[in-house]
């Protein structure tokens, strides 16, 4: 039932929306004018024409195909490339993402129940229905862009890994790399964890079938107990040392582990003895990798066109923009006076510790900020971007102004890595925190829309929060969409074209 209630709620506004933005702006928009035409290429059946301006591989664009030709079948049936190519306009390619985000809804909602088990399907439904709201994520299913397609391939493929339907997920994968290059990272992520999660429960099934052995066996355990009275005291201690141990490993809660590096240890020690198990179990992904890295060495990069303006960058502080955007975009988890008081108390109890860490985040903050804060020519020459104004009005408004927040960076992803380590193993936030890194850093140029799908799997992985703060949430979202909308609808751009320069004016 809370499929069909997320599913009705998103296609609700979705649907209505996407057919006003059609009529409004007809044409192709923003990167539409390069996508747009790529697909309809496909629907002429030339899948040979490449557009050297497109970056991504063209997943969206044979999804797009299928989804005409299935609503279309006596075309598809008839003359290919003469009967679907008129079909293939704009407002149906665009209509592709509405599908795509009734579908990230859905898959919100399912893996919701999946990672936290104890919450209500009720309480899943509105959250899959606070992340259909998410504005970048709102505003992009209105638009032929891969963003959507991407976050739901991404979706499916994290869900199956949790079901262990490995074999699923790495199909996913491939198509989640078909709309994103970046996407890989996650599907490595998504293994990686993958693999901690099937060795636990391996640990668990022998520790379970021990412990069992142990309690039907009651002559064994009746001599044993004489020998050990009688000759092994140091056996008994060795076997309830690991015992200990296997409960450590199985129960993969931080709680159970005094230390960053006794975690560490538990995990490979479980995957080294079970190492031939994992390597065939997640045998699916490594392929996948192997086939991916073979891309890129015969490529010559990661990007398919205009490489020039993709060339991969330290851009470190792209990391810290991250951190940011994701505590604002959830501000009832990091920004409230309970929050702010709570991590100033948890400073308290190692003041050594915390201070340290504080003045090490705080000095590779300001050498992220003052050697490695790139301004793209993309980001200075488009206005119809919200990171244009953020760059020109805030950041760029004084040169203080990119040390003023350096402070806030800080803060958020402190408030970030403590709400995760409430819900995850520290491994798993190490890992998320590195998987991010490796997605933002190398990317030359600012754009949220490459902040959406870590920022979906931070809500997923964050502590559940109470129905007023998720109305608010949610409200803040409609009207921040609504906003968007607006601007999008009834403040046109027009292009001003000048030698040498490329520039969207009000």
């Amino acid at each position: 039932m809370g499929r069909l209630v997320v599913a009705a709620a998103v296609a609700a506004w979705a649907i209505p929306i996407a057919a006003w933005v059609d009529s409004v702006v007809p044409d192709p928009y923003m990167d539409e004018i390069f996508h747009v035409p790529q697909a309809q290429r496909y629907c002429r059946g030339d899948l040979l024409t490449w557009d050297p301006m497109i970056t991504t591989p063209p997943g969206l664009y044979y999804i797009s195909l299928a989804y005409v030709a299935a609503l279309f079948p006596g075309a598809w049936a008839t003359k290919v490339a003469d009967a679907l190519e008129p079909l293939c306009t704009p407002a149906l390619l665009r209509s592709t993402n509405v599908i795509m985000a009734v579908v990230c809804g859905v898959l919100v909602h399912d893996l919701l129940l999946c990672i936290k088990p104890g919450i209500s399907k009720a309480k899943a439904t509105v959250y899959a229905i606070l992340v259909a709201l998410y504005p970048v994520h709102w505003f992009f299913t209105f638009l032929y862009y891969t963003d959507v397609a991407s976050l739901a391939a991404v979706l499916a493929m994290y869900l199956y890994c949790l079901k262990k339907r490995f074999w699923v997920s790495a199909m996913f994968g491939v198509i989640s790399i078909l709309f994103r290059q970046t996407n890989a990272i996650w599907m490595l992520f998504f293994a990686a964890n993958g693999a901690i999660t099937y060795v636990q429960d391996l640990c668990h099934s022998d520790y379970v079938s021990h412990e069992n052995n142990g309690l039907t066996d009651k002559s064994i355990t009746e001599v044993s107990d004489l020998a050990n009275k009688a000759t092994a005291p140091g056996l008994r201690r060795r076997r309830k040392d690991r015992s200990i141990t296997m409960k450590r490993v199985v129960s993969g809660s931080t709680k159970l582990h005094t230390s960053f590096t006794e975690e560490i240890s538990d995990i490979s020690f479980g995957l080294w003895n079970s190492k031939c198990k994992v390597l065939i179990t997640f045998t699916p992904f490594v392929i996948v990798l192997v086939v991916f890295v073979a891309f890129i060495i015969w490529n010559g990069g990661i990007v398919l066109g205009a490489k020039e303006a993709h060339v991969v960058s330290p851009h470190f502080a792209q990391l810290l923009y991250f951190g940011l955007v994701s505590s604002a975009a959830l501000l009832p988890w990091h920004f409230t006076p309970r929050r702010v008081s709570d991590l100033f108390r948890l400073c308290r109890k190692n003041k050594t510790f915390s201070l340290l860490a504080m003045l090490m985040a705080l000095g590779l903050s300001f050498v992220a900020v003052h050697f490695f804060s790139i301004a793209h020519p993309y980001l200075l020459a488009d206005n119809r971007h919200y990171t244009f104004y953020i760059w020109r009005k805030v950041i760029q408004a004084h040169w203080m102004m990119k040390y003023i927040l350096i402070p806030f960076y800080v803060y958020s992803w402190f408030s970030v890595i403590n709400i995760l380590g409430k819900s995850q193993t520290r491994v798993w936030v190490l890992s998320f925190i590195f998987s991010v890194a490796l997605v933002l850093v190398p990317a030359p140029l600012v754009e949220f829309r490459y902040y959406t799908i870590p920022l979906v799997i931070l809500i997923l992985n964050s502590p559940v929060i109470d129905n007023g703060k998720l109305l608010a949430l949610g409200s803040v979202y409609a009207a921040a969409d609504l906003f968007t909308l607006a601007m999008f609808l009834f403040r046109p751009f027009r292009w001003e074209h000048e030698p040498g320069t490329q520039r969207f004016m009000w």
